[in-house]
């Protein structure tokens, strides 16, 4: 039901019971972020439980990401056209079916279909929740709300494998699953009496044939990066990779003949946009793709327990928290390229700090302070990433600009787990084989044993427990096989930083040019607003 203390305002203003609609839309973004970060503490637990590949854990872990990531645009879109918060109460109802099946899936296959579906279900409510900020606050208010949205959002992920380590302690692994259920329980009654029905919407048609196009080019891109260390799928690879390329070059003569575009390609060519978008996705896949690598790491190489490594990982959570007022004082003040760089800094300094002291029997101070530092850095980075999108936006467009703040999270997320985990397992695999070949006693390991060595970690230590006079050398060898492979990812890691803040520096307008080109955007936004009318 609309009410009157959410209708939009002018500039500079926010919602009467502004607190509370946000509080609504954090809390919604909450149940859409936790089942992000829950899998990956769970992910030794499902690979001893389902005798899991590393592949198949990559998936596990990704396919959440994946099912938002391909989804997001297409189904932002159909918010802004028929109502965001009938969209968002929709994917929050249907998360809970997911959630279940994944939480007692009988297959690791099962286990990875219910985390996409859960990840379509979270296409539909989360990016209502930025499309509702920007259609609802205005000015330096919409910037610390959304500032807080991103602060929080990333918080909640951090936290989610604490929670998790905590209910994998007293439980199966299948309860991570469940952290959400009571956040749905509270969220839908408060979606429903404080959120409009209809605000500030499009009248367009949705172009539905491009929101398929998307999702084929998202889906089968991030498919091809997961399954590309794995042996004998080359073929596999390449058509994928050829299917993405086709959705790709589809999707882009879509966007330009149609009359309705799901995604405007002239407003998406605007430097602020694109730029932050790719910003963006570099940063806050930074940060989940070190969730991935890590959690795996401490619980397998450094041997903590479940409620440990959920602990280990606040101090991303806390920075994050921390940075992001701050942040959002520095956007307005300094602008959104020196907020993004600033960001870029700290995130640098994580990798380099896990590539260069995460190793077997490292002190957990180096292992907070590599979180501690890529939680910071998203927290500064997070919010001028998001601002840029949604400022230089139309609010008819306000579906475009928060489903991509929504890829920069999900699809940054996807690509980056993806990579740094094919990485991952290409390292450790090579690692085993060339562990197994210098052994003396190399031609007494089988063609399966040694399948069964270079599949995972968790399969190496099954395989430790069937020949218990080798175990120790098995378990050591797979500790030192997982470090080379997590270096492999970290320096990919670096890579992309690098690539990222380049990018910034080189092509996102300075101060004075930001704000001059925001005005010009606004003005030609609103001119064409007038002569459609």
């Amino acid at each position: 039901m609309s009410t009157p203390a959410a209708a939009p305002v002018d500039d500079g203003s926010k919602p009467d019971r502004a607190q509370a609609v946000l509080l609504t839309l954090i809390l919604v973004a909450a149940v859409a972020n936790l089942p992000l970060a829950v899998a990956n503490v769970a992910l030794p637990s499902i690979g001893v439980a389902f005798d899991a590949s590393q592949t198949q854990l990559n998936l596990v872990a990704v396919g959440y990401s994946l099912g938002l990531a391909a989804s997001v645009l297409w189904l932002g879109a159909v918010g802004d056209r028929y109502g965001r918060k009938q969209m968002l109460l929709v994917g929050v109802v249907l998360s809970l079916p997911a959630m279940l099946a994944a939480a007692w899936a009988p297959s690791i296959q099962i286990l990875i279909l219910a985390r996409i579906v859960g990840g379509l279900a979270a296409g539909m409510a989360y990016p209502t929740t930025l499309s509702l900020i920007t259609a609802l606050w205005s000015g330096a208010g919409r910037t610390k709300a959304i500032a807080l949205w991103s602060a929080l959002g990333g918080a909640v992920s951090a936290v989610g494998p604490l929670v998790a380590g905590v209910l994998l302690e007293h439980y199966w692994w299948g309860s991570v699953f469940l952290v959400t259920l009571p956040l749905i329980a509270i969220a839908i009654p408060l979606a429903i009496k404080l959120l409009p029905s209809h605000v500030n919407e499009a009248t367009e048609p949705v172009d539905n044939l491009g929101g398929i196009l998307s999702a084929v080019l998202v889906g089968s891109a991030i498919v091809a990066i997961n399954f590309a260390a794995v042996p004998n799928s080359g073929t596999l690879v390449i058509s994928l990779a050829i299917i993405a390329l086709a959705a790709l070059v589809a999707f882009v003569i879509r966007q330009r003949r149609t009359a309705y575009p799901l995604y405007d390609l002239e407003v998406a060519s605007r430097p602020i946009f694109w730029v932050a978008a790719v910003a963006g996705i570099i940063v806050f896949g930074s940060l989940m793709g070190a969730m991935f690598i890590g959690q795996q790491f401490l619980q397998n190489v450094l041997q903590y327990s479940t409620v440990s490594a959920g602990l280990a990982i606040l101090p991303a959570a806390f920075f994050m928290v921390l940075a992001a007022p701050r942040s959002a004082k520095l956007v307005e003040a300094r602008g959104a390229r020196f907020t993004l760089l600033l960001g870029y800094v700290p995130v640098l300094l994580g990798f380099l700090t896990m590539l260069l002291t995460w190793k077997e029997g490292a002190n957990y101070f180096w292992v907070g302070l590599g979180y501690a530092l890529v939680g910071l850095g998203v927290g500064l980075a997070g919010t001028p990433a998001s601002h840029s999108l949604t400022g230089s936006v139309p609010v008819s467009r306000a579906g475009m600009a928060s489903g991509t703040a929504d890829l920069q999270r999900d699809l940054g997320g996807a690509i980056m787990q993806s990579i740094l985990g094919a990485l991952l397992t290409a390292g450790y695999a090579a690692s085993v084989t060339k562990l197994i070949a210098a052994s003396p006693d190399a031609d007494q390991v089988t063609a399966s044993t040694q399948s069964a060595l270079t599949k995972s970690f968790d399969s190496a230590a099954a395989v430790a427990k069937q020949y218990p006079q080798y175990s120790d050398a098995i378990i050591q060898g797979a500790k030192e096989s997982f470090t080379q492979g997590q270096d492999w990812a970290y320096l990919a890691g670096i890579v992309a930083v690098l690539i990222g803040a380049a990018l910034v520096a080189w092509k996102f307008p300075k101060g004075d040019d930001e704000k001059r080109l925001l005005a010009e955007y606004k003005a030609q936004d609103e001119a064409a607003a007038a002569a459609a009318a």
